[in-house]
């Protein structure tokens, strides 16, 4: 396994003791989808992840061969495992299979996080992609790997699914010297929904459906030893158990689970109360089953959400600025005047790395089936660019070692959005307007050409499978090099138009100029009305004009 850089940290501690949480991910079973295809998505949030896409090629490898494992936060070395003998081609975090494994941190109780264990999250993700075929057969290999060789990380909810299932399992180690975790798995209901959010989610645990729940051995009696939980099994609530319900598990983590919830379920305003902090309120479901089916272009919108239409929305208070901009930069917290404040943790959040919706699709073969929808950087200005999971390779544009976080690349579709996207924070309200046509010029191209480039690939598929993953290959690669250079020409536009914060006028699509060839003089917008009562506000008489 060739060495990665360190990934990414999905809790950070402030120096308040407030937790910043990252990573969001939506499920979406077969029935509940459009075109019948099971979907996950996944947003790899970190101030100190750099957007790239990780492949490792199938491999069989000599009987007795070692494999060396890596903390993907830190770089560390934790030490070596058995390398089975035959491992699968993975693109991202999708293999060939149609399998894909996806995460978010919720850490839980510190005491058990084990420091001599060998497998961390990160790595049990990637190695089981190279080994797992199945949704099941994943959650088997994962519960195996820190049973045999100790768990490094903390709580972590894991999305899983293939192209048949998609299952939520949670799990958390058991402290030094009780090598293993606690875990408990469930499969979402085909006509269902669901989504985590850096909070455990899962509360009742259905012990007697042994199709579709499945848990270690003691995920009752270590809670009970611990002094975590006590009572009858019935009542056993693993979120309970391991990672309570406090403040900001509910204001910064279940309510990004809230936002994707109202958008399929009018009755989930009932919880609005409980996400905005008060734990003693009924809490949300698992799962849910949408008024509607969700569709692909669906769970990228939802991926792009800042509260939206809610009370939370992050552009109706003054930190949005003139511009209505939906961010706010770290820390999350602040004080004044002794009093304590929050911004508002959204879905989309600008310190992404890379933003995901793996699609599996049964009725295809796998080398067609499996889709990886990759984009980087912030969801909300990201391209879903199509990418099979049969890939041979990754496209130039997200490759290992084409810049990296300290070294800019003009060629690195990470740095490219980047540019982009911290242009538009300075004027939001205007550039997403030319951001957003762009964007869906892209993606509704891709919503077109993919029938006819599945069509293609199972005509060769017939014939040779590998011509089919070699055309498949050339596709994702070249479709996201090209919107990589459509993004960079996006990027150049909006730094003509909109420089020195004036706006320059087009005509027929092109920038306008005098009669006499020279450029037409620009509009000066200024600010929104309700910015301009903001500023003679605090300025009192000392801007009035006499």
């Amino acid at each position: 396994m060739k060495k990665i850089i360190s990934f990414f940290v999905c809790v950070a501690w402030l120096s308040g003791g407030m937790k910043v949480f990252a990573c969001t991910g939506i499920l979406v079973a077969k029935n509940a989808s459009t075109d019948g295809s099971v979907m996950i998505s996944y947003a790899a949030d970190s101030h100190t992840l750099y957007g790239e896409m990780y492949h490792w090629p199938a491999a069989k490898w000599p009987k007795g061969s070692m494999l060396n494992v890596t903390e993907w936060d830190t770089g560390k070395p934790l030490g070596q495992i058995p390398q089975v003998e035959q491992t699968y081609s993975v693109v991202g975090n999708m293999n060939e299979y149609q399998l894909a494994i996806t995460e978010s941190t919720w850490g839980g109780r510190a005491e058990l996080t084990d420091t001599t264990g060998i497998i961390d999250y990160g790595s049990l993700i990637y190695i089981t992609l190279q080994r797992a075929k199945t949704a099941r057969e994943a959650i088997r290999i994962m519960t195996g790997l820190v049973a045999d060789h100790g768990y490094c990380s903390s709580g972590e909810s894991f999305s899983i699914a293939d192209k048949n299932e998609a299952w939520i399992m949670e799990m958390i180690g058991k402290g030094v010297g009780n090598k293993g975790a606690v875990w408990v798995a469930i499969r979402i209901p085909d006509d269902c929904i669901s989504a985590h959010a850096n909070q455990s989610r899962i509360r009742q645990i259905p012990f007697d459906d042994k199709e579709n729940c499945f848990y270690s051995s003691d995920v009752v009696s270590f809670a009970r030893d611990k002094g975590y939980f006590k009572g009858k099994d019935k009542d056993f609530s693993f979120a309970e158990a391991y990672n309570p319900y406090d403040f900001g598990g509910l204001r910064a983590c279940e309510a990004r689970v809230w936002a994707v919830f109202r958008k399929y379920d009018s009755s989930m305003d009932k919880y609005e109360a409980f996400i905005k902090g008060d734990p003693t309120k009924e809490p949300m479901p698992l799962y849910i089953k949408p008024d509607r089916k969700l569709s692909v272009r669906d769970v990228q919108h939802c991926m792009r959400d800042h509260f939206e239409g809610t009370d939370l929305d992050m552009t109706k208070d003054a930190g949005a600025g003139p511009y209505k901009v939906p961010y706010r930069w770290r820390p999350m917290h602040f004080k004044v005047d002794g009093e304590e404040y929050l911004n508002e943790r959204a879905i989309a959040t600008q310190q992404t790395g890379f933003v995901i919706v793996p699609q599996m699709r049964n009725w295809l073969p796998d080398v067609i089936g499996g889709i990886l929808w990759f984009g980087v950087d912030d969801a909300d200005m990201a391209v879903f660019n199509p990418v099979y999971s049969s890939s041979l390779a990754v496209p130039e544009c997200y490759r290992v070692g084409n810049g990296d976080l300290y070294k800019f690349s003009w060629t690195s579709a990470f740095w490219i959005h980047n540019w982009v996207a911290n242009m538009a924070y300075g004027k939001y309200s205007f550039m997403i307007e030319d951001i957003r046509e762009v964007q869906q010029e892209l993606e509704n191209g891709y919503r077109h050409i993919i029938p006819a480039i599945d069509k293609a690939a199972m005509d060769m598929n017939r014939e040779n499978p590998e011509e089919a993953r070699r055309f498949l290959t050339w596709f994702s690669t070249t479709t996201a090099d090209q919107a990589t250079m459509r993004w960079k020409e996006l990027g150049e536009y909006l730094l003509v138009k909109y420089i020195d914060g004036n706006v320059k006028k087009e005509e027929g699509g092109q920038f306008k100029r005098n009669p006499y060839g020279m450029p037409a003089s620009p509009d000066f917008p200024g600010y929104d009305e309700e910015y301009y009562r903001s500023i003679v506000k605090s300025a009192g008489d000392r801007l009035k004009v006499k």
